[in-house]
């Protein structure tokens, strides 16, 4: 009994202690402090996405038969109208909704060039032509958005309501002290923010072959000595002119570096169709990321989107830039052959921002069926619950850059990103069909029968080749067959 009261007196005793420093750290440590840490801080607000606007058709109207509609509802006719001064607004000027003429036109700001229609409301600038079919609506306050900045991709639409709720929370949350300098505003994301593309990445075409494949028309060499060149130059990672010396050494066959690379291409062309359009096994856990790559001792980028369950790369897209449009295309070539999403379905990435914005883009295109977020992992250590749990798939996409660095190095970069194109698709085949993995018990990640009958890897090089004419002949008929039945 004496052991059970001296350790509920030293219970008690902890108790109070653990009191004693919650009191004392609610009353010198700012709770907001701890709201803002790190990735919460209102200085990486600008690196988030905001949801999708309000879209509003724009629907062209007449004027004439408007203030017939308004005479026959209110009983009364709608007068042009009545001006106490002369008016500066230009005969000429119509308004580019309904075209009702300047009589029926307001002075909206003094004179300063815009006007406000009296019979259809709208608001318009001196010379302006609506272009745009929609209007976009601020979700959060009902403003329109007004178009601020225009980039490659996308033009910028902004928020400028200085009592939208959207501006005021974010408003509320950032130091004051800053916000009196000049232009400190601009250290923070404060407005609403929507980037509308002027490129409809989901129109363009995944299929499309390079421009300077040669023929398979063998004149010197044959298709044995096309699909060494292959196995040297892919799976071993031998470079162009190491591989021409090695079929030198070892062969006695003669081949400049210049004619592996033509094989190269031309295989490239073939294969890459088979690869893209082949029925994977996927599963409702994609991951992301993208690596650097150089191009002429520029920094280039590569995108990689494999399958969590089977490893396969569903997505690669390789480009001059970062933007949202190459994430877009490498998430189509992914989804290809999905009707609609798995349930519970996961796509986790890291922290970039092109990410959130491109699964906004096909919620907004393809609709509630391809509506899913992004679980993004921050960092290199797990400073939360998210990135602890998932970080082992983000760890998957990880080792296969490296694995695809392992054979990059060796050829010091690319020379062009039509080079830089056609390896890529090459090592995706290889890493897809070819590649023995140790996760896999040493067996490829997608067995096709065919391959299975090759007795060594030039042969199913040649049977990828084959399997690739079969895939561009299939598409082919599809196409015409599409094109006679519209």
């Amino acid at each position: 009994m004496d052991i059970i009261a001296y350790l509920l007196t030293i219970i008690q005793d902890q108790y109070k202690t653990i009191c004693w420093l919650l009191n004392l750290l609610c009353r010198y440590v700012p709770l907001k402090q701890w709201a803002f840490d790190d990735s919460h801080s209102p200085k990486y607000q600008k690196f988030t996405t905001d949801r999708l606007p309000v879209i509003k058709p724009f629907i062209k109207q007449d004027w004439q038969f408007l203030l017939e509609y308004y005479l026959w509802k209110y009983g009364k006719p709608t007068n042009p109208v009545q001006r106490h001064s002369t008016s500066n607004i230009p005969t000429d000027t119509v308004c580019p909704r309904c075209g009702a003429p300047h009589h029926f036109l307001y002075d909206n700001n003094g004179g300063n060039g815009q006007y406000q229609c009296k019979v259809c409301g709208q608001t318009f600038v001196t010379g302006e032509v609506v272009t745009s079919l929609v209007r976009f609506i601020c979700p959060y306050c009902g403003h329109s958005l007004v178009p601020k900045k225009d980039r490659k991709f996308f033009r910028i639409h902004k928020c400028i309501n200085p009592k939208c709720s959207f501006y005021l929370r974010n408003l509320s949350k950032v130091d004051p002290e800053p916000l009196h300098e000049d232009f400190g505003k601009n250290k923070y994301k404060l407005h609403y923010l929507y980037r509308e593309f002027t490129v409809d990445f989901f129109r363009m075409d995944l299929d499309s072959l390079p421009k300077n494949a040669s023929s398979l028309k063998f004149s010197k060499h044959n298709a044995h000595i096309m699909s060494l060149c292959l196995t040297m130059h892919v799976n071993l990672g031998l470079s162009l002119r190491k591989t021409a010396q090695a079929l030198a050494d070892l062969y006695g066959i003669k081949i400049s570096h210049q004619q592996v690379a033509n094989y190269a291409r031309t295989a490239s062309a073939v294969i890459k169709p088979f690869v893209d359009h082949y029925n994977y096994k996927k599963s409702n856990t994609f991951t992301a990321d993208e690596t650097y790559i150089k191009v002429r001792g520029i920094k280039g980028y590569i995108w990689f989107i494999m399958d969590a369950a089977s490893r396969s790369i569903l997505g690669y897209q390789v480009s001059d830039n970062r933007s949202v449009g190459l994430c877009i295309l490498a998430m189509r070539m992914a989804f290809r052959g999905l009707l609609k999403l798995p349930e519970k379905f996961r796509f986790i990435a890291d922290g970039y921002s092109a990410y959130p914005l491109a699964a906004l883009q096909f919620a907004q295109e393809l609709g509630e069926d391809f509506k899913f977020d992004i679980t993004q992992v921050i960092g290199l250590t797990n400073e939360d619950a998210v990135s602890k749990e998932f970080r082992p798939f983000k760890q998957m996409v990880e080792r296969l850059n490296r694995t695809f660095k392992a054979s990059y190095r060796v050829s010091c970069g690319y020379d062009n990103y039509d080079g830089a194109n056609y390896n890529v698709a090459l090592w995706v085949a290889y890493y897809n069909f070819l590649r023995p993995h140790k996760h896999n018990r040493g067996q490829v990640l997608n067995r096709v029968e065919m391959l299975e009958h090759a007795d060594n890897m030039p042969g199913k090089w040649q049977l990828l080749i084959l399997l690739g004419q079969q895939t561009i002949l299939n598409l082919q008929n599809q196409q015409t067959n599409g094109t006679i039945c519209s």
